[in-house]
C-alpha cells in the first residue's frame, strides 16, 4: 500500500467531515459571527434637525458593528414603500422605518410582518388598523411640543395677537399634531388669533416663500402680523429671511416662535431674530438599535417610548448653545 494512496484515502474521508462542520458552524454559529444587517428608509434631508437623526443611527450602527442598508426617499412616500420591499426581498433582520406621513402603509408593512422582519418606527408615528404590523414608536410627543410654543407664545404676547402659521408636510404626524396641540394651546387665550396657515413642507425655502405671502397679504389688507409659529426651526429660519427682506425685524415687530432646536435656531436666538424654540430630540439612534437588539431577542417592547424634551427661549439659548449636539 502506497503512501500516496493513504494520504488520498485519508483526504476522501476527511473532506466531507470538515465541509460539515463548516455547514455546521454556519447555521449553528452565524448569529454570533454574521453582521446584523438592518434597513432605515429615511424620509430625506429637508433640514438639518433630519440630517442629524440620519447621522444618529448611522453612527450607532458603525458603533454597533451592524451593517445599514440605508434609503433617502426625498420626501415621497412611495419611495418608502419601494425601499421596504427591497429590504424585504433582501432577507434583512429588521427595518427602521421613519414615515413621511400617517396612512397608506398597510400593504407594506403586512408584507414585512408575512416575512417575519420587525418594523421599529422613530420619530413619526402610522395609522393603521392593526398596530402589530410594527413593533414600537421612538418619537417625541408632537402634541405636547404644540402647546409648549403655544402657551410660551401667549404669555409673551399678553393673550393677544395676529397669528400666522407654518405648517410642515401635509399628511404628517408632526404637522398633524404640532397643530393640533399649538390650537389646544392657544384656546385658552381667546384674543390669539391663527390668521393664515398653509405648509412650508418643513424646509427653509418653503417658510421664506409661505412667509413672503403671508406678509404680501397682510400689507394688501392693512393688517399686522403679531407672531409666527413655525412648525420646525427650518421653516422659521426661512420666515426670518422674509421678515428681513421685507424691512422688518424678526423678534421684536414679528415675534418667532418654533420646534426642533438645531443649533442654527440657538444661533437665530443668540441673534434676537428667533424668540423660541421647543426641543425635539432627532438623536433616536441608541434607542432605535437597542429596539432592534431586543425584538431580535424575543423581547416585548412598549408600543410607544416617548423623548423627553425641553423649551429654550432667548433668556436660556446663550448659555445652552455650546452643549448642543446637533
Amino acid at each position: 500500500m502506497s503512501r500516496f494512496w493513504i494520504r488520498r484515502t485519508f483526504i476522501a474521508f476527511i473532506a466531507p467531515l470538515l465541509a460539515a462542520l463548516g455547514a455546521a458552524q454556519e447555521s449553528g454559529g452565524a448569529k454570533s459571527t454574521r453582521k446584523l444587517t438592518v434597513g432605515f428608509s429615511q424620509i430625506g434631508a429637508e433640514s438639518a434637525w433630519r440630517t442629524a437623526e440620519t447621522e444618529s443611527i448611522r453612527g450607532e450602527a458603525v458603533k454597533r458593528g451592524v451593517h445599514l442598508r440605508f434609503t433617502d426617499a426625498q420626501q415621497k412616500q412611495e419611495n418608502q414603500i419601494k425601499a421596504i420591499r427591497t429590504f424585504i426581498a433582501q432577507k434583512v433582520s429588521a427595518i427602521i422605518l421613519a414615515p413621511v406621513v400617517e396612512t397608506g402603509w398597510e400593504p407594506v408593512l403586512k408584507e414585512a410582518k408575512a416575512a417575519h422582519i420587525p418594523v421599529i418606527l422613530v420619530d413619526r408615528g402610522v395609522s393603521v388598523a392593526d398596530d402589530s404590523l410594527y413593533v414600537t414608536l421612538i418619537a417625541s410627543d408632537f402634541v405636547a411640543e404644540g402647546k409648549l410654543a403655544a402657551e410660551w407664545l401667549a404669555k409673551k404676547l399678553n393673550g393677544k395677537g395676529n397669528l400666522v402659521e407654518l405648517q410642515g408636510t401635509v399628511g404628517s404626524a408632526p404637522a398633524i399634531d404640532r397643530k393640533k396641540g399649538f390650537e389646544q394651546g392657544i384656546a385658552a387665550s381667546p384674543g390669539l388669533k391663527i390668521g393664515r396657515s398653509e405648509s412650508g413642507d418643513f424646509t427653509r425655502a418653503g417658510g421664506k416663500q409661505v412667509m413672503e405671502a403671508f406678509l404680501k397679504a397682510a400689507k394688501g389688507e392693512g393688517t399686522k402680523i403679531d407672531a409666527v409659529y413655525a412648525h420646525n426651526d427650518d421653516m422659521a429660519l426661512g420666515a426670518i429671511q422674509a421678515i428681513q427682506e421685507a424691512g422688518l425685524k424678526p423678534g421684536s415687530d414679528i415675534i418667532v416662535v418654533s420646534i426642533d432646536a438645531v443649533k442654527g435656531a440657538f444661533e437665530a436666538m443668540v441673534a434676537g431674530t428667533l424668540n423660541c424654540t421647543v426641543e425635539c430630540n432627532p438623536l433616536l439612534g441608541p434607542a432605535a438599535f437597542d429596539a432592534v437588539e431586543k425584538v431580535l431577542a424575543g423581547a416585548a417592547l412598549p408600543k410607544k417610548t416617548v423623548v423627553q424634551d425641553q423649551l429654550f427661549d432667548q433668556s436660556t439659548a446663550k448659555a445652552a448653545i455650546g452643549s448642543r449636539k446637533y
